[in-house]
C-alpha cells in the first residue's frame, strides 16, 4: 500500500507569484508534465516593480544674472541656474571664437600692399568690416561703403582680403618653414557663379532637351560597349576556327609511331576558345568513358538541339558505341559544329549590320549629306562607300550611333540556319 501510495502521487510546482494562470497552464500538458524549463528566480520576474524615488534633497534653482563675454556692450541677461552653480563662467563662452584678421602696418602697406586699384583707406574699411562680421563676405558685400569708395562684387572683396593675408604670411614666415598660404581664384568663382545662374535660368524646353541629350548619350555608349563585344567575340572565333585548323593539319602531317601494347588514355587536345570544353576527369578513381561525351552545362540549350540537328543531317549517332577514338573524334565533331555554329550567327549579325548600314547610308544619300552608292555598293568615281565613311572620321560613326538602335537578326539567322 505504502508502494502503491508513492507511485499515485504526483510532482506538484507551485505558481510563481504574479504569473496569470493562462500563462502558467501553458507550462503543462494534459498529463501534467513537468515543464521542460521551469523559472528558478521568480522573485523580480512577475512582480511590477515599484518606482523608487531618490531620498536625497531638492537642489533648489536661482534666479541670476550673467553675462555673455563674446559682448562687449556689457549687457546683462537672467535665466534659471542651481543655487550652486552661482558665480561661475556662462557655460556657453566656450563657443565664442573669433576669426584671427591680421593687422599690418603703415611701412608693411607701402612695401608689400600697396595696389593701384586699392586705396589704403579702402583696404583698412576692408578690413575692420571683416573683424566686424567674421569674414562673412556676403554681409562684408551689404554693409560696405560704396558711396565713398568704388563699387566691389563679393569676389573683388575677397580677393583683396586673402592676397594681403598672403603676402603677410610670406614676409612673416620664418626661413624654411612649410606654410598653408590661403588662395582664392577670383575668375574661376566668376565663372561658377555664372555657370550656375544660366542653370537655373533654363527654360522647361531646354531642360527636357538636355534630358534627351543624356538619354541619348548613354544609348550611344550602350551600342558602343556591345559593338566592342562583339568584335572581341567575333575575333575569338576567327582565333579559334585557326587553331583548330592548324592543329587539324599538324596532326596529319605527324609520323606515326607505334603504340605500345597497353594502351594510356590521352584525352582530346581541343583549345579552351574552341567550341567545347570538355571536362579532364582527372580525379581519382574509375569513370565510364561514356561520361567523356556528356556536353558540359556551359553549353544552352539552343546550341544542343542545333547540334543535334547538325548531327543528324550528317547522319552520325547522337551516343555511339564510347570506345577510345570514336570518343575522342565524336568530341572533336561536336565541338567543330558549336564553332562553326556560332560562326554561322556572327556572319549572320554581320550580314545583318551591313543591310543596316546600307539603309542608313542611302537616307543620308537622299537628303543630299552624301553622295548616292551604286549598286555594288561602290561610288561613280569607284571608290566603296565604306571608304569613304571611314575618311570622313568620327562624325559619321556618331550619326549611325544615333539613328540606329539594335535589333537581332532573326529572319537572316533562320536563313543561314537552314543553310
Amino acid at each position: 500500500q505504502k508502494k502503491s501510495k508513492k507511485s499515485s502521487e504526483t510532482l506538484t510546482f507551485k505558481r510563481p507569484e504574479g504569473m496569470h494562470r493562462e500563462v502558467y497552464a501553458l507550462l503543462y500538458s494534459d498529463k501534467k508534465d513537468a515543464p521542460p524549463l521551469l523559472p528558478s528566480d521568480t522573485t523580480q520576474g512577475y512582480r511590477t516593480v515599484k518606482a523608487k524615488l531618490g531620498s536625497k534633497k531638492v537642489r533648489p534653482w536661482k534666479w541670476m544674472p550673467f553675462t555673455n563675454p563674446a559682448r562687449k556692450d556689457g549687457a546683462m541677461f537672467y535665466h534659471w541656474r542651481r543655487a550652486a552653480e552661482e558665480g561661475k563662467d556662462y557655460p556657453f563662452a566656450r563657443f565664442n571664437k573669433t576669426v584671427q584678421v591680421p593687422v599690418y602696418s603703415e611701412q608693411e602697406y607701402q612695401m608689400y600692399l600697396h595696389d593701384d586699384a586699392w586705396t589704403k583707406a579702402e583696404t583698412d574699411h576692408l578690413f575692420d568690416l571683416a573683424r566686424r562680421f567674421d569674414l562673412r563676405f556676403v554681409v562684408i558685400h551689404d554693409r560696405y561703403d560704396h558711396q565713398q569708395f568704388k563699387k566691389r562684387s563679393v569676389e573683388d572683396l575677397k580677393e583683396r582680403y586673402y592676397h594681403i593675408c598672403a603676402k603677410l604670411a610670406n614676409i612673416r614666415a620664418a626661413p624654411g618653414t612649410d606654410l598653408k598660404i590661403p588662395v582664392f581664384d577670383a575668375g574661376h568663382e566668376r565663372r561658377r557663379k555664372e555657370q550656375l545662374e544660366r542653370l537655373y535660368n533654363r527654360t522647361p524646353e531646354q531642360v527636357a532637351e538636355e534630358e534627351y541629350l543624356i538619354q541619348e548619350l548613354r544609348k550611344i555608349e550602350t551600342r558602343k560597349k556591345e559593338r566592342e563585344k562583339r568584335t572581341q567575340d567575333l575575333q575569338k572565333l576567327i582565333t579559334a576556327a585557326d587553331t583548330t585548323t592548324e592543329q587539324r593539319r599538324a596532326e596529319r602531317k605527324a609520323p606515326k609511331k607505334k603504340l605500345p601494347q597497353k594502351k594510356e588514355t590521352e584525352k582530346p587536345a581541343v583549345p579552351e576558345t574552341a567550341g567545347i570544353k570538355f571536362p579532364d576527369f582527372k580525379s581519382a578513381g574509375v569513370t565510364l568513358r561514356s561520361q567523356r561525351m556528356k556536353l558540359p552545362s556551359s553549353v544552352g540549350q539552343k546550341k544542343i538541339k542545333a547540334l543535334e540537328q547538325m548531327l543528324m543531317e550528317l547522319g552520325v549517332d547522337l551516343n555511339p558505341m564510347p570506345t577510345e577514338e570514336i570518343v575522342q573524334m565524336f568530341n572533336e565533331l561536336r565541338s567543330d559544329l558549336v564553332l562553326l555554329y556560332e560562326l554561322k550567327q556572327a556572319f549572320a549579325n554581320c550580314e545583318y549590320e551591313l543591310q543596316m548600314l546600307r539603309h542608313r547610308y542611302e537616307a543620308l544619300a537622299k537628303a543630299g549629306s552624301i553622295g548616292p552608292l551604286s549598286a555594288e555598293g561602290a561610288h561613280p568615281d569607284g571608290q566603296t562607300g565604306l571608304g569613304v565613311e571611314e575618311g570622313k572620321g568620327d562624325a559619321k560613326d556618331q550619326i549611325i550611333d544615333v539613328v540606329g538602335a539594335p535589333l537581332t537578326p532573326n529572319s537572316v539567322r533562320r536563313k543561314v540556319g537552314a543553310a
